[in-house]
């Protein structure tokens, strides 16, 4: 996609304090509305979330001690379904992060126009420092508590940071001898001897790979000519890493956690995943021949990564990782968000300034959520489908949505990321319409014939 087809970058979230995901998310909210026709009661209703859960989970750990774990559910809107989102295990999970969490679940599901609203939900623990028992009566702890405020046809979770297919099998488990029946629907991202769906492990990073296909296409890039650099190199960084290469394109940096590894002769993918998957942390692989292919190669932080010489840049880690303070100094020509809320505000001004194409999360990560929807259907129909066609289906949806984001912006004159919020507006517009607004219902003098 040209650079030059945009005119307009939303300003209103580029005031916002790094801190406060919230208030990043409903001022990119703010920022879409003149973009898209909606009345003024369905952005009220996306100011608030439906229903909060705060929690506390008590474990009895392997030593014999009691700790007691916050833990935090939030059904953010469900206009268009029931709510989706994830359950992420991490050290800094506030009340304040999950609740933005669940917006963007709201506006994701809209964006690629699947039948559900947004949730999240999540744990303050470090499980790095959990034994595998303990990770267990955790996640059992947390259903426990949770129990009457998720449920298939209400609120489905699904994995997210430092959660796995083996938490999901846990926590459905639990649900299930709660209630009393086996009940798969009521989480997504299980394993496939759970009632998982095939496609579901490498969804987040293939909807992504399918995104960059299409801007490939429009650009006429030629993929080994083509360099990216990965920050966050866990399922979805390792996927769409694994995704590119295979495609040809030349991956020249990636890192987690404790640091990164930059080859700019190319990193071989396979080699570094099997590597992850032995325990070892990005920067040890330095030395690795086999994931350098003999070449040079030096350590990076994650810092150092975001400002490398590449043409794509992938965010697959945290939130608030672009920001005003280095988004001058990120030099790729294409940002594709992974994680959710990578970019700030601030940053995506600046971005926006110096022509910088940025695919938004809300876009960009969808296949996730979109396979989690397939993978939700296959559960209450009780038929399975190949992975060839789990990956047909998303590849359809997310080239469809990206081309109508796309469309729009360049309509609009305005950034990928305002189309698709304004996109996301839309459509719940429509649904919060469906069920009249005070435009409909002020019309006191009319008959209420044409209601019934």
């Amino acid at each position: 996609m040209s650079t030059s087809t945009t005119a307009k970058v939303a300003t209103s979230a580029a005031t916002v304090p790094n801190g406060d995901l919230y208030q990043q998310a409903l001022a990119r909210l703010d920022a879409a509305r003149p973009h898209c026709e909606i009345h003024p009661e369905t952005f009220e209703r996306l100011k608030r979330p439906k229903s909060m859960l705060s929690v506390s989970v008590p474990v009895r750990m392997d030593d014999g001690s009691l700790r007691l774990f916050e833990g935090y559910r939030v059904r953010h809107d469900d206009t268009r379904g029931p709510t989706k989102g994830g359950i992420r295990y991490h050290p800094q999970v506030d009340l304040t992060e999950v609740k933005a969490l669940a917006l963007w679940m709201t506006c994701k599901c809209a964006v690629v126009n699947i039948p559900y609203g947004g949730a999240k939900g999540g744990i303050s623990v470090n499980p790095k420092e959990l034994s595998r028992m303990e990770l267990e009566r955790l996640s059992r702890g947390f259903v426990q508590q949770i129990a009457d405020f998720i449920g298939p046809d209400t609120d489905i979770p699904a994995p997210d940071v430092y959660t796995n297919a083996m938490v999901m099998a846990w926590m459905m488990d639990e649900y299930s001898k709660i209630r009393r029946a086996k009940c798969p629907a009521v989480i997504t991202g299980k394993p496939l001897s759970h009632g998982g769906s095939k496609g579901r492990d490498d969804a987040t990073g293939r909807g992504a790979f399918y995104c960059i296909r299409e801007m490939a296409r429009e650009g006429g890039w030629k993929p080994e000519q083509t360099t990216v650099a990965v920050q966050g190199f866990g399922n979805a960084g390792q996927h769409v890493a694994t995704l590119l290469a295979g495609d040809g394109y030349k991956i020249v940096a990636i890192s987690d956690s404790a640091g990164g590894l930059y080859c700019e002769a190319g990193i071989d993918v396979a080699a570094a995943c099997a590597a992850k998957s032995r325990g070892a942390r990005v920067p040890e692989l330095v030395d690795d021949a086999k994931v350098t292919r003999g070449a040079q190669a030096r350590v990076v932080d994650n810092a150092e990564l975001l400002a490398l010489p590449v043409d794509v840049l992938a965010p697959a880690a945290l939130e608030n990782q672009i920001t005003g303070d280095n988004a001058a100094k990120v030099q790729a020509r294409f940002v594709v968000e992974l994680a959710n809320g990578p970019t700030t505000g601030a940053a995506d001004a600046i971005l926006f300034d110096r022509g910088v194409v940025v695919v938004p999360d809300i876009l960009a990560n969808a296949g996730g959520v979109t396979v989690s929807y397939f993978e939700w259907v296959q559960n209450r129909s009780g038929y399975y489908w190949e992975a060839s066609e789990v990956h047909d289906k998303l590849q359809r949806i997310m080239a469809r949505e990206y081309a109508a984001v796309r469309s729009r912006a360049e309509q609009a004159k305005v950034d990928l990321r305002t189309a698709a919020y304004a996109q996301a507006l839309s459509r719940i517009g429509e649904a919060v319409n469906a069920q009249g607004t005070s435009a409909f219902f002020s019309a006191s003098a009319r008959p209420a014939a044409s209601a019934t």
